[in-house]
């Protein structure tokens, strides 16, 4: 990727040593060191640093958010985002659902956090728009390989730390680390008090929570129909209203709902107030049919699982989902033994299966489950969820885990039209 900057001695800059030329210069980072001598090679204009490229895209103009975590990360991206444009700030937002800008999807879906100089881009295409704020969301392989070096976060937060992406980081221990490595400096972060394996550096540090003691914390909720709760800032008691659905979803609207009264200045009630105006995101808690009872999330963790159909213990609910191939092969029992505790009968199928054999990755999940009686395995995606649809009585809920909004399907290294919710809309027969 060139990015032009006809003003200065270069014309172009980018990451890609291939493309570097006498008109372009060679943007070195972390991750591209080891080609420098091939940038050199093909006749880069110069070499410069990241941080050269801060200052010629005006990165010092924008206020930087960073939220990291296992779960949660997208929807208190998106509530974040909301909720400063409903109080009247041009905002832009970098994360897996794509890059918005003032309402508007710029880019559509890629990684979770792009590389360095992909995000450079947005946040040069957001003070180009007069935004006055940049959200993003922060892998743990971003962190990992250094893809937010350089940048200058006015707010940091972490949602919660449980098991994913250990075909990466190899050890739960090691997630944590690299996890906790992003709360180390002393800027300001916000983090969940109630996560017990999180560690910081206190200087400058926010919480909220609900269990325990925090700068921001719900002193009671409600989650019957839609939800409502009371959050307690030193003096300040205010109430909202959300039209989210589940537990685990207060504490994504607890940390946005914080992180905007610290980024904007404004009174916790102005805040509070646009809270109600915040839908969520498409893929996660997202009731596709309401008779019959349909609900979608991208729920891929034993975490994610728990929290999801915990939010929905008070029904039967019928369970459809899989695990990624070439993933961390760890969580599949784990993942099989949540939904085997919670679900009255379970669909197990392909996810995206990737390199991996389908049924050797529905024997791991299998190995986490105890009564194979609640078991319907049936590695065709679609005809798992139409056997779902088929089977569930009036007063149950058929809950599609796994891909969320996704709109594809990855076999080997395709990607094949496949969307769990158009699915349902095709079986039910509606629009």
């Amino acid at each position: 990727m060139k990015i032009e900057l006809p003003e200065e001695e270069f014309r172009y800059i980018t990451e890609n040593s291939q493309e570097c030329d006498k008109e372009t210069a060679f943007v070195l980072t972390a991750q591209n060191e080891k080609y420098l001598q091939n940038a050199k090679e093909n006749g880069a204009h110069s070499i410069i640093s990241i941080k050269d490229v801060a200052k010629l895209f005006g990165v010092e103009n924008i206020k930087i958010v960073g939220i990291t975590g296992t779960n949660g990360k997208t929807t208190t991206a998106s509530a974040i985002y909301s909720f400063l444009l409903d109080l009247g700030y041009k905002v832009a937002m970098q994360g897996t659902r794509g890059f918005f800008m003032n309402d508007e999807l710029i880019e559509g879906k890629s990684l979770t956090t792009p590389s360095v100089l992909n995000t450079y881009k947005h946040i040069y295409q957001a003070v180009a728009a007069g935004c006055e704020f940049f959200i993003m969301e922060v892998s743990s392989h971003a962190i990992a390989q250094k893809r937010v070096e350089g940048l200058d976060f006015e707010l940091k937060i972490l949602t919660n730390i449980t098991q994913d992406h250990l075909d990466y980081h190899k050890t739960i221990g090691e997630y944590i680390a690299v996890k906790n490595s992003f709360f180390q400096d002393d800027g300001k972060k916000l983090i969940n008090k109630d996560e017990t394996k999180a560690s910081f550096n206190f200087k400058n540090t926010f919480t909220y929570g609900i269990e325990n003691s925090a700068t921001y914390r719900l002193i009671a909720y409600s989650l019957n129909n839609a939800t409502s709760g009371i959050i307690q800032n030193i003096k300040d008691v205010v109430p909202f209203t959300a039209s989210l659905h589940g537990f685990f979803n207060l504490y994504n609207l607890l940390a946005a709902i914080a992180a905007t009264h610290i980024l904007s200045g404004k009174k916790l009630e102005e805040v509070c107030e646009v809270v109600d105006n915040f839908a969520g995101v498409s893929g996660r808690m997202e009731q596709v049919s309401e008779v019959p009872n349909v609900i979608v999330d991208f729920a891929h963790t034993p975490d994610g699982i728990q929290q999801v159909l915990n939010a929905l213990k008070e029904k039967e609910l019928l369970v459809v989902f899989g695990a990624g191939g070439d993933r961390d092969r760890s969580k599949r029992p784990l993942m099989g033994k949540v939904a085997a505790s919670l679900a009255k009968k379970l669909y197990i199928t392909s996810d995206n299966p990737r390199n991996e054999d389908p049924q050797s990755i529905v024997d791991n999940i299998l190995e986490g489950i105890e009564d194979r009686s609640i078991v319907t395995v049936e590695l065709n995606r679609k005809k798992a969820i139409q056997m779902a649809l088929d089977e569930q009585q009036e007063d149950e809920v058929v809950v599609i885990l796994g891909k969320g909004d996704e709109s594809f399907q990855i076999i080997y290294d395709e990607k094949f039209p496949f969307d769990d919710r158009e699915v349902v809309r095709e079986l039910l027969k509606i629009s």
